[in-house]
């Protein structure tokens, strides 16, 4: 059962908010009462933390001051200061012990949040529509979500456990300060302390810039990397291993001179802050050591100033680095969260009802559809897949064919016109229930890199093995497997690419069949498949589609001879229809693309297979 997530994504859209007001609602969820009350009891831990740490000087001045008496008075000389020192001790293990329980208490909720808001992503890239994915790069979207889930991390524990704690400590020890010793020494560390915060974040914003080109062109170079290597083959088969090595170290020297502008930055930052804080320094302890002179004030008034300036200092020297680190976590968030404001495009309507599959009839009423609105791709498609019933669409390249697929399982809108199955708009209906009452075997069968079994059992994850096998069987891929050293535990390969054509289409045959659909389309299923291979695997998807509704696009007309009906798409409109034979009889476009794909079968030498030779010979004799 999925956890109820925050709905960040829609927040972010309404009010443009930053990373950080984003983050909030992974951090307080509204659902979980415990990690609300360990973000309390954690916070309540750095306060107890911080109060035990500016304590610490204090016992460690009086034991001085203690020790500094007139002699003659054993317990001023030995009892006193041991007391102070046992004090002194227990308030740093208290400050230890705080920032330990502290980090371990809020572990779980940083954890938690990472978690959900990577998870948020990952299903809201999944939410968006075909046409991000196709303009998308994976290269630089996937280094885009590794740094960000790994930056939410660097900002929890360095805005919370650092930045705040150090802002809090500054304010008691200004406080503790101006009570001690008056105005001056307190002024002066307060004014060096704002003095070095101001300085710090002109300095990182400024530095900004460079962050932002650096991660550009990081998420340039990598995404021409993986570009390269997904297509090696082709890289190969034109020698152009120059040319890509050329394109990648392009983006690497962007990345270099954005890097080294960084880093110089970086130096000029550091140099600054050095000079502010040794000034600082310099000017309260002449301070100290003239009220020394004067008798104002005792060697552990002196000794507490000089501790309490280091105490800061340490923090503050980090805090630079941790500024920065902030600074180019909320970057990295940033563009993160920017995937979340993506539109989605397709989304399901307020109140959308699961379709309700009866005989499954497939129905376009004068569609039309482009992927840009100034190049029309489909213009007033209309037919009727009636239950059971096979229709075929042909036609040549860049007719709208597979166009008409990705219509169906909703990937796009029509702009004009409706798809309806069992009379319902598929608009009206959820996506989820929608693609679940269609199964594909596409020209272009993708598996994942994994086994055999998973990539079958991807069609019903929560299938048996038996059920499993048996749409195996039915797919007639069984028998191959199991002659496999490692039978259905095989590793496909990035892609499949371990399989051969025809291998691959039985896998995706095999996951159709377990999925179950009432609906099946085949969309160029053996185009690209020999003959031999291409019959078998016609064999295996007539076998599949008896008694299911089923949309056949197709550019070899010898796959679709049996159709009940075949619609012929031309210039995104249907021209012809009917069966095989009252087609060729018509001696139009379909007759003219059977006489051209037959002419050029038997110039390749293809012999045509059994049991077509007869329907051919008439269909030659209908031609002529």
């Amino acid at each position: 059962m999925n956890e109820p997530l925050p709905k960040a994504p829609h927040s972010l859209e309404a009010t443009g908010r930053g990373p950080i007001r984003s983050l909030l609602p992974y951090l307080w969820p509204t659902a979980e009462t415990e990690m609300r009350l360990r973000v309390v009891v954690a916070l309540a831990c750095l306060a107890a933390a911080k109060v035990a740490n500016v304590v610490v000087p204090l016992f460690y001045k009086q034991a001085i001051d203690a020790l500094t008496v007139p002699a003659g008075s054993l317990a001023a000389q030995l009892v006193v200061p041991v007391g102070l020192i046992l004090a002194y001790a227990l308030a740093r293990v208290l400050a230890l012990g705080f920032g330990e329980l502290r980090d371990a208490l809020f572990a779980k909720v940083a954890q938690r949040a990472i978690r959900k808001a990577a998870l948020s992503v990952f299903r809201h890239l999944h939410a968006l529509s075909l046409r991000y994915h196709l303009e998308r790069q994976t290269g630089g979207l996937s280094r885009s979500i590794e740094r960000g889930t790994r930056a939410i991390e660097t900002l929890l524990r360095f805005m919370l456990f650092n930045i705040l704690p150090t802002l809090l400590e500054i304010a008691m020890v200004g406080v503790i300060l101006w009570g001690l010793f008056g105005g001056w020494i307190a002024v002066v560390t307060v004014i060096t302390v704002l003095g070095y915060i101001a300085y710090t974040l002109a300095v990182t914003e400024w530095r900004t810039k460079f962050r932002r080109e650096m991660n550009e062109t990081d998420n340039r170079a990598n995404a021409r990397a993986i570009d390269s290597l997904l297509n090696y083959e082709t890289v190969k088969y034109f020698g152009n291993e120059e040319h890509e090595a050329n394109r990648y170290d392009q983006a690497l020297r962007s990345y270099e001179k954005a890097a080294v502008k960084s880093q110089t930055s970086l130096s000029l930052l550091n140099l600054g802050q050095g000079v502010i804080i040794s000034v600082g320094l310099v000017v309260v302890m002449l301070l100290a050591a003239g009220g020394i002179v004067n008798g104002t004030m005792t060697l552990g008034d002196f000794v507490l100033v000089n501790t309490y300036l280091v105490q800061l200092y340490m923090p503050l020297n980090f805090f630079g680095f941790v500024y920065r680190e902030v600074k180019q976590a909320l970057v990295d968030i940033e563009k993160m969260f920017d995937l979340l404001r993506v539109n989605r495009e397709i989304a399901d309507t307020a109140g959308a009802l699961p379709l309700a599959v009866g005989g499954a009839e497939v129905r376009f009423d004068d569609v039309a559809f482009g992927y840009d609105p100034r190049r029309p791709i489909l213009k007033g498609i209309s037919f009727t897949v009636a239950p059971g019933r096979t229709v075929a669409i042909v036609g040549p390249s860049g007719a709208g064919k597979s166009t008409i697929s990705r219509l169906l399982f909703r990937f796009y809108d029509v702009s004009g016109g409706a798809i309806a199955i069992d009379g319902q708009d598929i608009r009206s209906v959820t996506q989820t229930s929608l693609r679940a009452t269609i199964g594909i075997v596409p020209q272009d069968t993708v598996l994942f890199n994994d086994t055999i079994y998973y990539n079958i059992a991807y069609g019903c994850p929560d299938a048996t093995r038996e059920e499993v096998e048996r749409a195996a069987r039915l797919a007639h891929i069984h028998d191959f497997v199991a002659r496999l050293p490692d039978g259905y535990q095989t590793m496909v390969g990035e892609r499949g690419l371990k399989l051969s054509g025809g291998e691959k289409q039985r896998v995706a045959i095999a996951r159709t069949i377990l999925k179950g659909p009432a609906i099946l389309l085949f969309d160029e299923a053996t185009s690209a498949l020999d003959t031999h291979t291409e019959r078998e695997i016609q064999a295996n998807l007539r076998e599949v589609s008896q008694g299911r509704t089923t949309l056949v696009i197709a550019h070899r007309l010898s796959t679709v001879i049996d159709a009940d009906e075949i619609l012929v798409l031309e210039d995104g409109r249907i021209v012809e229809r009917g069966r095989h034979q009252e087609l060729l009889a018509l001696g139009g476009s379909y007759a003219a693309m059977w006489t051209r794909q037959q002419e050029a079968a038997q110039f390749h030498g293809v012999l045509v297979p059994q049991p077509l030779a007869a329907v051919l010979g008439e269909g030659a004799a209908s031609a002529s």
